[in-house]
């Protein structure tokens, strides 16, 4: 199984979520990447494209912070759009009903690593 290094796991800390990007020229891929609030050890990982399904803007295209004011949802920064992200989903906001793009993701030796498909 071969793989992208992200960056060590320990950075991605229960309750984070952080955008990464892979790759160069045409090849170059936005990547968020969410640790579950509860999640112990290496899991509870879920991996998205970073484009909204509405424009395709990566979510975080005015600034670092990913989660809504609730605390509970990823958002979209430039149309206000609400994913969950356990799925991916999004809730509300000009895409309701469509989703983020999963991506492969494991903790492979210590570091994140977006699996190649």
């Amino acid at each position: 199984m071969g793989g992208t290094p992200l960056g060590p796991a320990a950075d991605l800390q229960p309750g984070d979520a952080k955008p990464y990007v892979v790759g160069a020229g045409t090849e170059r891929r936005e990547v968020i990447v969410v640790r579950d609030p509860g999640a112990n050890g290496e899991g509870g990982l879920r991996a998205y494209l970073n484009a909204c399904p509405h424009r395709g803007t990566p979510l975080n295209l005015f600034e670092d912070d990913l989660w809504a004011e609730d605390g509970a949802h990823l958002v979209c920064r430039t149309h206000g759009a609400l994913f969950r992200p356990a799925d991916g989903l999004c809730m509300a906001g000009p895409c309701k009903g469509a989703g983020l793009v999963p991506l492969a993701v494991a903790v492979m030796d210590g570091m994140l690593v977006l699996i190649d498909r």
